[in-house]
């Protein structure tokens, strides 16, 4: 196959790439220019990154214009499938339309992306210019992705609620109407800023006014400022209730007509029900999204045919023609479409190597190994383990009994009841830094008063503390790492059911097996489990009481700190167990259990951030529908606005973020939004997960650690007037 020349240089080391198609051709965009587009053009982008492997991976967009022609756009389309195979197939192949991109492209573009009218065909050029003939007005919309797209140059573009860049070249003027919000006057500085360093090479004047002070160049320029409308609202914000409908269809393409044929009707899907041998249609259309997954024995015909396929696809089921389509080499696969499947496994997982595909959003995100004598320094090391310190600081622990809160007894600490609830109140100090955690513990078999009750008492503990502590909700069997490490050495214990009340214990079950786990700081959690053989799972030993014999079970791939753990839970329970390795099980040990059945020999996955990386998302309950949008790119502070709800999802727990300006009723709602973000999540979510609440300026390490260079100061200096105080 003939190879274009431009493709000598994709790819070869990390980083992005931008082509514009001309007449039929490839040509490399300036760099200072990436991240305008003209609509009326279509580009390849390539973006390589090096995967924790070594080797480079590639995510490939083709752009299409809002008024691209037919035959550009079929251009960067074929140039897409060749660049496609002159890297191997290895690329994730991604289709966007001006306006809907994939939050994957938008996150190369954390400055805003421009769209500019006209293009080839009109003889717009991409050329770095001190060009002082420039007269263009920008829209700049967004908060989380930021648009500016041109438009008339003429005061009928304008509204109130929107802010503006009209620029003449040597002077640049930024508009803001009288109700635009100060979060994205700041979004649109970044803009002017760039057009200004970038375009302008810095030898232009940038000049910032609201409305009502408008300079009189622009009034010069535009005229007398009419009555201004009010802002269109354009929120971007989804309805989360589409995010877990799909369907897996078979797509075969072979004779030039499409043929899909149904597998499976509903998520989670089966890993197996992918052969190597064809393609599929993973279908999210209701939620936006298209997934077509190519097998690496697939014909190659079919596999060259996918973003055909996709496309009539679209127009088949009758979506947007705006639909985002992600195209998935086998093993390439991002985490966005593994989330559809049952326990999805990679080649690599049971090496131990990692996830083949590394999202941008942790690319930079370096892992720390457990180190208990350095974890009070690393933020890092807090959040990957969910470790703010290593619980030896303050606590007090009450058990709810009706409408009140009861000490419980320290000898009793870091033991359960299934059938109470608890608020543990812990204070710590990370990093010259001190805070409060408020944990809820909902026991299973708790009633529902009493597990209201743990929620109203929590936010008058809360309350007492000034309102800055940060709150997490934990349901039984789901207690997050830290809670585990607070009991000084000694296993958390959850018992099945009963209490600690005084005079209250309800009689203990014949037969009990308890499942001990540990945390990467060697700290573990005994929680009783239904005594039967499936209970078992080879990542864990297993404490097992009964009438005729006890025993300690230890799973082939558990730890030495998780055999630490079932010796002291039988010191607790005084008991003397017989050990028993996976394999060497006596007859009475399954007579106990009900017999041997088949349990999970699996190992525990240890490369959770690959398989699940953390994802932020704004989100609102304002309209009665649970709305959200995903923050793309790499995870930054500036994504933050005082205004916001904000929720990050690091999988083994789900923070909710509530910034001071939040809606009252926004604040109130922002533990609901955090439960109805897991019961939306295609991944068919544990409704158990932990839900964390945390209030701005009030961030822990287990927060903040997911950011790139977090300051707690950042709250008390109003960015808008940094931004442009030294313009």
């Amino acid at each position: 196959m003939v190879f274009h020349p431009e493709f000598e240089q994709a790819g070869q080391r990390a980083g992005l790439q931008v082509w514009r198609v001309e007449n039929m051709e490839l040509v490399p965009v300036p760099k200072s220019l990436y991240g305008g587009f003209y609509s009326g053009d279509a580009y390849l982008v390539l973006h390589s990154s090096q995967n924790r492997c070594g080797t480079l991976q590639y995510d490939m967009h083709y752009w299409q214009g809002s008024e691209c022609s037919q035959d550009e756009s079929g251009a960067a389309a074929i140039f897409a499938v060749q660049m496609d195979d002159y890297l191997q197939g290895t690329p994730v192949q991604y289709r966007e339309v001006q306006g809907h991109e994939s939050s994957t492209f938008t996150g190369y573009f954390k400055a805003g992306l421009k769209y500019m009218k006209g293009g080839v065909a009109s003889g717009f050029q991409h050329v770095v210019t001190n060009d002082v003939e420039v007269q263009r007005l920008l829209q700049v919309k967004g908060r989380h992705v930021v648009r500016a797209t041109e438009v008339p140059v003429s005061w009928d573009s304008f509204n109130h609620g929107d802010s503006f860049i009209l620029d003449l070249g040597e002077e640049i003027i930024q508009w803001s109407g009288s109700h635009s919000n100060r979060f994205e006057k700041l979004k649109a500085t970044i803009v002017s800023k760039g057009i200004r360093d970038d375009e302008r090479c810095g030898r232009a004047k940038l000049l910032v006014c609201d409305e009502g002070e408008e300079p009189e160049r622009m009034l010069e320029f535009l005229g007398e400022k009419p009555e201004l409308p009010e802002a269109h609202s354009d929120d971007t914000k989804m309805d989360a209730s589409h995010r877990k409908q799909a369907t897996l269809y078979k797509v075969s393409n072979a004779d030039g007509n499409m043929k899909v044929t149904m597998v499976a009707e509903k998520n989670p899907f089966s890993q197996d029900a992918l052969q190597s041998s064809e393609c599929f249609i993973l279908d999210n259309g209701a939620n936006g999204h298209i997934y077509v997954w190519k097998g690496k024995e697939a014909n190659p015909e079919e596999r060259h045919a996918v973003l055909q396929s996709s496309e009539q696809f679209i127009i088949q089921m009758k979506y947007p023609t705006h639909t985002q389509v992600q195209v998935l080499p086998e093993h390439g696969e991002t985490p966005l479409f593994q989330q559809f499947f049952k326990n999805w496994r990679d080649p690599d997982d049971t090496v131990g190597m990692g996830t083949a595909y590394v999202c941008s959003q942790i690319a930079k995100i370096k892992k720390v190994p457990f180190d208990a004598s350095t974890l009070h320094q690393s933020d890092a090391m807090a959040a990957q383990h969910g470790m703010v310190d290593r619980g030896d600081g303050e606590k007090q622990i009450w058990r709810i009994e009706g409408s009140d809160k009861v000490p419980v007894d320290p000898s009793l600490f870091g033991q359960f009841y299934g059938g109470d609830s608890y608020i543990i109140r812990y204070h710590y100090q990370h990093n010259n830094k001190q805070g409060d955690i408020i944990y809820i513990w909902q026991g299973a078999e708790s009633t529902q008063d009493e597990v209201g009750a743990s929620a109203i008492l929590a936010v008058q503990v809360d309350d007492e503390l000034g309102g800055s502590a940060v709150q997490v909700r934990v349901v039984q069997g789901k207690e997050p790492a830290h809670l585990m490490s607070l009991f000084r050495g000694q296993p958390m214990v959850v018992h099945k059911g009963g209490t600690s009340r005084e005079g209250s214990q309800s009689e203990v079950a014949d037969t009990r097996l308890f499942q001990v786990r540990a945390n990467s700081a060697g700290d573990s959690r005994a929680v009783e489990v239904d005594p039967s053989s499936p209970s078992l799972n080879s990542s864990d030993v297993f404490l097992l009481l009964s009438s005729s014999g006890c025993w300690t079970w230890s799973g082939r791939s558990s730890s030495s700190a998780e055999a630490r753990g079932a010796e002291h839970l039988a010191e607790l329970l005084q008991v003397t167990p017989t050990s028993l390795g996976e394999g060497q099980e006596e007859d009475a040990f399954w007579d106990v259990l009900g017999g041997q059945k088949e349990y999970c020999h699996s190992p525990r996955l240890k490369n959770n951030m690959e398989a699940h990386p953390p994802r932020l998302f704004a989100c609102s309950n304002k309209t009665g529908n649970f709305l959200m949008e995903e923050v793309p790119g790499e995870l930054t502070q500036d994504d933050f606005a005082p205004d916001d709800v904000m929720i990050l999802d690091t999988w083994d727990q789900v923070f909710v973020w509530i910034g001071d300006e939040a809606h009252e009723e926004e604040k109130m709602e922002a533990a609901l939004s955090a439960v109805r973000y897991i019961e939306s999540d295609p991944a068919d979510r544990d409704p158990r997960t932990p839900t964390v609440t945390i209030k701005q300026g009030f961030e822990p390490p287990t927060f903040t650690g997911w950011f790139l260079g977090w300051n707690h100061d950042y709250w008390t200096v109003n960015q808008l007037e940094q931004a442009t105080g030294h313009l």
